[in-house]
């Protein structure tokens, strides 16, 4: 009798590790995509700039922190868009973005997001924001704010219209096939102690280099140690990419 408890039990606890790498693993998956915006602009009621516009769609994160502008339709008044200027801290970031100079007409702006930062390191699963500036005037112009979900399922939004922006189309495809082999290779590397408050340990095979990331993007330190001191870095969450002979794999951690 207490043999078959105690298979009994190691089976439960065997069940109840399986359960949390799971969900672990759920809540570290990048899933690789496509985000397709569009949107119709029109003119405010006091329009000073003519018919022309300055405009700009960019991706928050649900901390509000800045990933990356996907529309930067915008010259000489890109000041004038308050909200984008200051998501980027005025560097007017646009790696990777559709960009001209202020259009001449109000109309469709159309973007995408292939689910990267601007250091072009695959962000992590989770809810996003679409945000949307215009400004046809010196000053605070129309703002939209659109929340979406990044991951393995798709998702299509159609959000009602808003002033100045009118047709909005909101859509996440994921790459299956990509998402299920990067869940594949996340499984065979493991990150612990997650949460530390100093160190982690890094197990894996032809680990070649390990890179960290703050939320924004920025990269903070490099090693091909397995073992990554992270005393220095301030509490938070952080993003780790590991780079090896069978590819690229990004995990999420957290310093306490």
């Amino acid at each position: 009798m207490k043999k078959v408890f105690i298979i009994i039990s190691c089976f439960g606890f065997l069940s109840l590790m399986h359960a949390q790498n799971y969900s672990r693993n759920s809540m570290e998956a990048s899933t690789p995509g496509t985000l397709t915006v569009t949107v119709t602009t029109s003119a405010t009621a006091t329009p000073s700039f003519g018919t022309k516009s300055d405009d700009a769609i960019w991706i928050q994160n649900a901390s509000g922190t800045f990933v990356k502008t996907i529309v930067g339709c915008t010259s000489s008044d890109r000041n004038d868009l308050l909200t984008w200027t200051a998501a980027t801290s005025s560097t007017y970031n646009i790696v990777d973005a559709v960009t001209s100079a202020t259009r001449s007409t109000y109309g469709v702006r159309t973007g995408t997001w292939n689910g990267t930062n601007v250091s072009r390191v695959l962000v992590a699963d989770g809810t996003y924001s679409v945000k949307m500036e215009m400004t046809d005037f010196s000053g605070q112009g129309r703002l939209g704010t659109f929340a979406f979900t990044k991951g393995p399922v798709a998702q299509t939004l159609a959000p009602a219209n808003i002033l100045s922006f009118s047709n909005i189309s909101i859509k996440w495809v994921p790459s299956i096939t990509s998402a299920v082999e990067e869940l594949k290779m996340s499984n065979l590397y493991q990150v612990y102690p997650n949460p530390t408050s100093s160190s982690i340990f890094v197990d894996g095979l032809d680990i070649n280099q390990i890179e960290v990331f703050n939320v924004s993007g920025k990269s903070l330190m490099k090693t091909s140690l397995h073992n990554v001191n992270l005393s220095s870095l301030p509490k938070g969450t952080y993003m780790l990419k590991i780079n090896s002979e069978t590819g690229t794999i990004m995990k999420k951690i957290i310093k306490n």
